[in-house]
């Protein structure tokens, strides 16, 4: 038997030789080979045949997979959904927990918060925000969000509210609701990138809380060198109340026109430069006439920390007709180290009053001691998400003890500086210098210090004071999702 097979597998490899197994060996793929042969073809009837099995195969498959996805649909029903199939849904969201304390203030100060010049600030523990929308888009070049905020418990506010078209000739996207007015760099970043707890003077004086009702235009250029977004916003607060009620519309026209004039490539952007100008033209309802809106043109501000009164504040401006707003914005980013600088000059005309003018700026310097760096999103002009080396985190090894990582840090100092008062409009000057230390765990959770110390004088009286100094320490815990 073993010679037999020996044989047939000599046979085989020999196509010379001659045995008795000759005749019962069938010709293999590797004897078509050696005999340059080329395998046999399938006929169309067999091939046929072939591609039924195959497709009975593929519609036994969907037929199973089509049972499971109901199965599935039945117990996603009491789940959210998205309303009729042609849209997009995706959840947002931000928990922002802070601590305010006062140990240094003067009889000034004190008087500004409390109204008291014998009664200190009293220190806050709360959440500064807490958000939660949704957002996405709407058939093919709409889109859309709502975002609301809960931080003030009871008293529950909208912040953006918009509908919008994308894709637009000449325009790109076009949104109508509530959206931040185009001017102020530091209004414009998110809160979730900012360096600093709160924004600067003259940034929050101008702009309180940034977001207007109106109809805003937003374009990038192909080499996203330039960025610009402009449009016509009601002046009106209303993410409170809603709706704004008036005889005057109280409207402005406001735009900024950006440049991301240096972004280095090779480094995925760690070095960049920008540089913008924005403005304002707008129409306040200064008349003082009764049941008509409320004048509009006041700006105010806290003390950069969250106190419960605004320390600068103009008041509203008797007689204001219009006013113009110009705001310049300057960054620099090397490597770990980011230079920013805005200033901002306001000009109010008045009827039946002299008229007034308002600046201010800010420059800030923060350098990331673990070698990260701030990114840019050159498509907005703006900062965009920190994304540390390193994650912070603990982990247990047992064998090894505790290994982990240290995460992000940066230091960073500002200089601020606002000038509300001028003619008989008393809103004060201040100046403040705050250290910052911010620690980040992972890209989208971290932890903020500030130390704050600043001055206020030119101040309309409270309790006969114009003036004071002040110290304030805040820190912030933050996650975002």
């Amino acid at each position: 038997m073993l010679s037999s097979s020996v044989a047939i597998e000599d046979s085989r490899l020999d196509p010379l030789s001659s045995g008795e197994d000759e005749a019962v060996v069938q010709p293999s793929a590797f004897d078509s080979f050696l005999l340059d042969e080329p395998p046999k073809e399938l006929s169309l009837e067999e091939r046929f045949a072939k591609l039924e099995k195959n497709f009975t195969e593929l519609n036994e498959n969907y037929e199973e997979l089509e049972e499971n996805y109901s199965g599935v649909k039945e117990k996603l029903k009491s789940y959210v959904v998205m309303g009729h199939g042609e849209e997009s849904m995706k959840l947002s969201g931000r928990i922002h927990v802070d601590q305010w304390s006062f140990p240094g203030n003067s009889p000034g100060t004190n008087a500004f918060e409390t109204g008291d010049p014998n009664l200190t600030p009293q220190d806050r523990l709360g959440f500064r925000r807490v958000r939660f929308g949704v957002a996405g888009s709407l058939w093919k070049t709409m889109e859309y969000k709502i975002e609301m905020e809960f931080a003030a418990g009871n008293d529950s506010e909208f912040r953006d509210v918009y509908l919008g078209w994308n894709d637009i000739p000449m325009v790109q996207t076009l949104l109508v609701g509530n959206q931040k007015r185009p001017y102020g760099l530091d209004h414009l970043n998110s809160s979730r990138y900012n360096v600093f707890l709160e924004r600067p003077f003259v940034i929050e004086g101008f702009n309180q809380d940034a977001r207007r009702l109106g109809v805003c235009a937003y374009g990038y250029s192909d080499d996203l060198v330039w960025n610009w977004r402009y449009g016509v916003f009601n002046q009106r607060l209303i993410q409170d109340e809603g709706v704004y009620v008036g005889d005057h519309f109280q409207g402005e026209g406001a735009g900024r026109l950006a440049t991301t004039f240096w972004y280095d490539e090779p480094s995925d952007g760690r070095g960049y430069g920008h540089f913008a100008v924005a403005g304002t033209l707008a129409n306040p309802d200064g008349s003082g006439t009764p049941g008509r809106g409320p004048n509009e043109a006041q700006f105010r501000t806290r003390p950069e920390a969250r106190s419960t009164r605004r320390w600068l504040d103009t008041g509203q401006i008797a007689g204001a007709d219009n006013y113009q707003l110009i705001g310049l914005e300057n960054v620099w980013n090397f490597g770990p180290v980011q230079l920013v600088g805005e200033y901002q000059h306001n000009w109010v005309d008045r009827d039946g009053f002299e008229d007034v003018r308002f600046h201010g700026g800010y420059a800030y310097i923060a350098y990331f001691l673990t070698g990260d760096y701030m990114p840019w999103d050159r498509e907005s002009g703006t900062l965009d998400r920190i994304k540390p080396l390193e994650n912070f985190f603990l982990v247990d090894t047992c064998n090894d003890g505790v290994r982990g990582g240290w995460g992000a840090w940066q230091i960073a100092y500002r200089w601020s500086h606002a000038d509300f008062s001028d003619q008989d409009v008393l809103g004060g000057v201040g100046t403040s210098h705050t250290l910052g230390l911010n620690w980040y765990w992972n890209a989208y959770a971290r932890m903020q210090f500030n130390a704050i110390y600043g001055e206020i004088d030119d101040h309309f009286p409270i309790a006969g004071l114009t003036a004071g100094h002040y110290t304030i320490l805040g820190t912030r815990f933050m996650v975002d999702f």
